[in-house]
């Protein structure tokens, strides 16, 4: 049996890093764990070739060699998922989907043949069961959660890694939260489900003998979900790990009461984290509890910052407008909120409904949605119907893009982040790569760009005050020039 196996492509969005990548000549921040991990589900006797199309085009040949064609996909991927359908149902190829897309929207999808929804590692083997009894399903799916324990080491030699500026890994599935536009507990739950310590090493030791030296991204929704299976087995594993080895810095995503924890907040530096990434939606205290995001009320969100970049992490952070309880005032809370934070990646989005999510719900039966989303919260739009005034949002919001990513506020920014930022891990040998996108950071943003002014006098202040965090200032100035390019088109 041949399996082709084609992750579709991404827009060019807030994280997509595509004007970043370019610096360093990569072609994309990360590869499609999903895939590789249900191609290690298959047969081992089957057949793989793995189509990246963020890296790739989908050629002919290899839809003429595959007896089955599988794509998994997110709502943000929606248009490409359709022009894969079109392209394999002209060469009459049957088609296996699965993942977050089909999992909430199946039905949107007759073209379809058969539907892997939830989580592979309980839907797919009765399908490869019922396969070889040539009595396929078209819909395959369960209320039940998987145990992660079992889920194999993915399949990383389908991958050119040369193609990716990092790898990814899953620690944990669930989280024990509940914010009413999060589709995460919808798809995966309450409980969080983790893998044993020694499956985590088995899997960096599958990426690290390929080669690979660069940052991991560990994708878990909710990192430290379950704290105490963190400090007495897996950090305890990465620290281990990690002794004598070169690069393989680890960026995940947390919740802010990680910065409660100081024990917690050590170990994970130590383990080799240097960024988290931090929903923290909004400083008003009245749209927090309103979306049920109790792990962010009653505290000082902008001490709980700066104290993780203290403990030597960069923080990411997405921030929320549109909430029902929002005022006018909220574009201007949440401009001084990041600029003052020295958040420099500050994932700025209008409120969406996912299907699944509390939100959806409640605004359903208040007739108060829209068409489908697209996915892609910081595109200026949303499937909701706000209170605030539509016009009111989209033009704070726009206010909210156009002066945090312009140059005097994000060069400033980048300052105040470094000059709290402790930090811990020395920097790596530095790549070609990484030469190449300095020298190309001078050409484009320091003589080029409308920004030069601003590049150098950080280009220097950095050299001076914080050489050791130099390359990177660089590399967030870079980050920058993305974020500003993907605001225009929101902007004009």
């Amino acid at each position: 049996m041949n399996i082709l196996l084609v992750q579709p492509s991404f827009p060019d969005t807030f994280w997509s890093f595509k004007h970043a990548l370019k610096f360093i000549d990569k072609k994309v921040s990360n590869p499609p764990l999903g895939l590789l991990t249900v191609a290690a589900l298959l047969p081992e006797t089957w057949h793989k070739k793995l189509i990246d199309l963020n890296c790739s085009k989908l050629q002919s040949k290899w839809i003429d060699w595959a007896d089955y064609v599988m794509i998994s996909a997110m709502n943000i991927q929606r248009s490409s998922v359709l022009e894969i359908i079109q392209a394999c149902k002209k060469h009459n190829k049957k088609i296996i989907a699965g993942g977050p897309l089909f999992t909430s929207e199946h039905e949107q999808f007759p073209e379809i043949d058969h539907f892997i929804l939830n989580e592979a590692e309980l839907t797919l083997p009765p399908f490869l069961h019922d396969l070889e009894n040539c009595t396929p399903k078209r819909v395959y799916q369960t209320s039940e959660y998987a145990d992660i324990k079992r889920t194999p080491v993915p399949l990383w030699e389908l991958l050119d890694l040369r193609s990716y500026e990092s790898m990814n890994i899953q620690f944990s599935r669930g989280c024990p939260y509940n914010c009413d536009f999060c589709n995460v507990t919808a798809l995966l739950g309450h409980r969080p489900r983790t893998k044993s310590a020694e499956q985590l090493v088995h899997e960096l030791d599958s990426i690290y003998q390929l080669g690979w030296r660069r940052n991991i991204f560990i994708v878990d929704d909710n990192f430290i979900g379950n704290k105490k299976v963190l400090k007495n087995e897996i950090l305890p594993a990465l620290i281990d790990w990690r002794n004598g080895k070169e690069g393989c810095l680890f960026i995940t995503e947390v919740t802010i009461n990680l910065a409660d924890d100081p024990d917690l907040l050590e170990m994970m530096v130590k383990a080799g984290f240097t960024s988290v990434f931090v929903g923290i939606e909004t400083p008003d205290e009245e749209s927090l509890e309103g979306c049920n995001k109790k792990q962010n009320t009653n505290r000082n969100l902008m001490e709980a910052v700066n104290t993780m970049q203290r403990a030597g992490l960069h923080v990411m952070a997405g921030f929320i407008v549109g909430f029902d309880t929002d005022k006018p005032s909220i574009f201007s809370r949440q401009i001084e909120f990041i600029q003052k934070s020295g958040i420099v990646t500050a994932m700025v989005g209008l409120l969406q409904a996912p299907h699944g999510t509390k939100l959806y719900q409640r605004l359903a039966g208040e007739g108060r949605l829209l068409d489908e989303m697209t996915g892609d919260n910081t595109d200026g739009t949303t499937n909701i119907i706000p209170k605030m005034k539509a016009d009111t949002l989209i033009r704070g919001y726009q206010r909210i893009l156009s002066s945090i990513y312009s140059p005097p506020m994000l060069y400033q920014r980048i300052r105040t982040f470094l000059t709290t930022y402790n930090p811990v891990h020395k920097p790596v040998r530095l790549e070609l790569s990484e030469i190449k996108a300095f020298f190309r950071s001078i050409f484009v943003l320091g003589l080029l760009g409308s920004e030069r002014r601003y590049y150098w006098k950080l280009f220097f202040w950095a050299l001076r005050h914080k050489p050791a965090v130099f390359p990177l200032a660089i590399t967030l100035s870079i980050f920058g020039y993305h974020f500003r390019k993907v605001s225009l088109s929101v902007v004009g």
